[in-house]
């Protein structure tokens, strides 16, 4: 029998039992989940503490009897209580091996893409130092003088020259 029902049948609240047995230090039978449970001995010393608590004495004046039960426990069905622990455990690891291959998949993922990223900068830098070179070449050439001679050739053999505009050469701009 649980509290509320223990509390029914000696007329009291639940909270009032709890209170009892923990002032007196009643050793109570508890379930697998921690609850009271009371049987027809524990019934019968509740009933007497009543009685006892309506006929004027005081609770803290009480002696409870003296003879200590040990504290029962409820014991859980270790063979349901095992196999669920090793599905739960199982799960558990099924979860975890699952996010360890996606995260995995996922470094791999980024390595596939920084590897591009550093592929693509390198031609860049290759390029780059290409275009050093070639102008290192010409600024040599133009300190020597050979450059002096020819003249300045941009895209495809053409001369870029800078045409003014018809209206600044009128005005003399």
């Amino acid at each position: 029998m649980n509290t509320g029902e223990a509390a029914k049948l000696l007329g009291v609240s639940p909270s009032t039992i709890q209170r009892w047995i923990k002032q007196l230090d009643l050793p109570m039978e508890r379930n697998e989940r921690g609850h009271y449970y009371f049987n027809e001995e524990d019934l019968d010393l509740l009933k007497k503490i009543r009685d006892q608590l309506q006929n004027g004495v005081l609770l803290h004046e009480m002696n409870p009897p003296k003879e200590k039960k040990t504290t029962r426990r409820g014991t859980i069905k270790t063979a349901e209580t095992d196999e669920a622990f090793g599905e739960l455990t199982a799960k558990v690891k099924a979860l975890e091996a699952d996010l360890h291959g996606k995260a995995d998949s996922v470094v791999s993922y980024q390595l596939l893409q920084h590897r591009r990223e550093l592929e693509e900068l390198q031609s860049h830098v290759s390029e780059l130092s290409q275009q050093i070179k070639q102008l290192q070449l010409e600024l040599a050439e133009i300190k020597d003088g050979s450059q002096k001679e020819k003249p300045l050739v941009l895209n495809n053999g053409k001369v870029n020259r800078k045409k003014k505009n018809f209206v600044s050469s009128l005005f003399g701009l």
